[in-house]
């Protein structure tokens, strides 16, 4: 038997050959919590960042274990906390508030090794993670109002898109994408026949006969957007080839 196969069998043999039964999944579980503590997603101060942050950092603590979660976003009830996460009355503590404060200390830790120096001190004062947590999220996604207003400006930009004149394609549909990405941040997403009507009206005119060919030959609702562009880059190749050249000595 290979290596490989001795390691996917899922069991380990003495000298003698007898089996030797293993806790795998005690050892990975050790493994993986230790890794996960010491190696939190980092993230680094940029706004347009933040979501897929919180996303990373989610999917982090609920696998090291959901209750983890739920202090980061409900916080240690009424446990007293110094500036730096002490307890202040920690020999008092029930056993119930011993777990609670050592699952938190966790949390904080994780939390503090996320962020650069720089984004710590702008909560250093803040004794909770939960408490660290909501003075980021305010930071970067701002409050309700300030959101409902990001969000409007967007949806507005978005349904009015346009295609510049002496505009790629590649071009355009970066610019898109940057939109769409800031609308999914601030819970606003639309569905891909958005997208791809939203494309095709933006078009100059020049294209028009290339979006009316697109809309009786595909079926709009099941159409994707890579498809529609992979589709529009080729008539833009079709359309550079027939540009009359401005310079003729580039002939020569």
């Amino acid at each position: 038997m290979s290596g490989e196969e001795a390691s996917s069998s899922g069991a380990g043999f003495g000298s003698g050959g007898a089996a030797i039964q293993c806790d795998y999944s005690s050892n990975t579980n050790k493994h993986e919590r230790s890794a996960n503590y010491n190696k939190p997603p980092m993230f680094n101060g940029d706004l347009e960042m933040f979501s897929w942050w919180i996303t990373k950092m989610y999917s982090h603590i609920i696998g090291m274990g959901e209750e983890l979660w739920d202090i980061l976003e409900e916080g240690v009830g009424n446990l007293r906390l110094d500036e730096e996460g002490v307890a202040l009355d920690r020999k008092a503590h029930t056993t119930e508030h011993k777990k609670v404060y050592k699952k938190h200390h966790l949390i904080r830790g994780i939390l503090v090794a996320s962020l650069p120096h720089k984004e710590y001190l702008k909560m250093s004062d803040k004794s909770t993670a939960k408490a660290m947590f909501t003075s980021l999220c305010s930071n970067y996604e701002g409050n309700k109002k300030v959101k409902e207003a990001k969000a409007t400006m967007l949806v507005h930009q978005y349904e009015l898109f346009i295609m510049k004149e002496d505009e790629s394609i590649e071009t355009m549909y970066s610019r898109f994408q940057t939109l769409v990405s800031g609308l999914q941040i601030l819970k606003k997403s639309y569905v891909a026949s958005d997208h791809v009507d939203n494309i095709l009206r933006s078009l100059p005119a020049k294209w028009m006969p290339k979006v009316t060919t697109i809309e009786e030959a595909k079926n709009l609702n099941t159409l994707s957007v890579e498809d529609l562009i992979s589709s529009l880059k080729c008539h833009e190749i079709g359309l550079n080839e027939h540009k009359p050249i401005k310079n003729p000595s580039l002939l020569l």
